[in-house]
């Protein structure tokens, strides 16, 4: 929860390629004080089945940038979304050249002011990815 001293970050997964939320993706939250500050790791999460984060660690008070990471690849590599790909004809690899997913991982960086909660949802599918600032 924000106060008038910090900000405050939620986030959520919808998988795009499937139409459903992407659950069991790690999140960890790292924030820093200026842009020429260094990045402090605060923690992390996981999405549940609602594809939502809602447990992440609050921010210290200062806090100006904040960075999302979510671990994608383990999420693309699973058992589920093989089973999903094959049912759609789309699989995560096709012309990526790679064995795993084409982009393994996903890094988002924005600002923060105090007193501002700040939702931000990840749109994702296998070679693509989009976000915004959400409420």
């Amino acid at each position: 929860m924000s106060t008038d001293t910090t900000a405050s970050v939620s986030t959520h997964i919808l998988d795009t390629s499937r139409g459903r939320p992407a659950g069991g993706v790690a999140v960890t939250l790292a924030a820093r004080a200026g842009s020429g500050a260094e990045w402090v790791a605060l923690g992390g999460s996981a999405t549940d089945a609602d594809g939502r984060c809602k447990d992440l660690p609050a921010l210290p008070e200062g806090t100006t940038h904040v960075r999302l990471d979510f671990e994608t690849e383990a999420y693309f590599l699973s058992k589920q979304n093989k089973q999903a790909e094959a049912q759609q004809d789309a699989p995560a690899n096709r012309d990526s050249g790679t064995t795993g997913a084409f982009f393994p991982e996903v890094a988002i960086t924005f600002a923060v002011v105090p007193g501002e909660h700040y939702h931000v949802p990840l749109l994702l599918n296998p070679f693509g990815y989009s976000v915004y600032r959400g409420s």
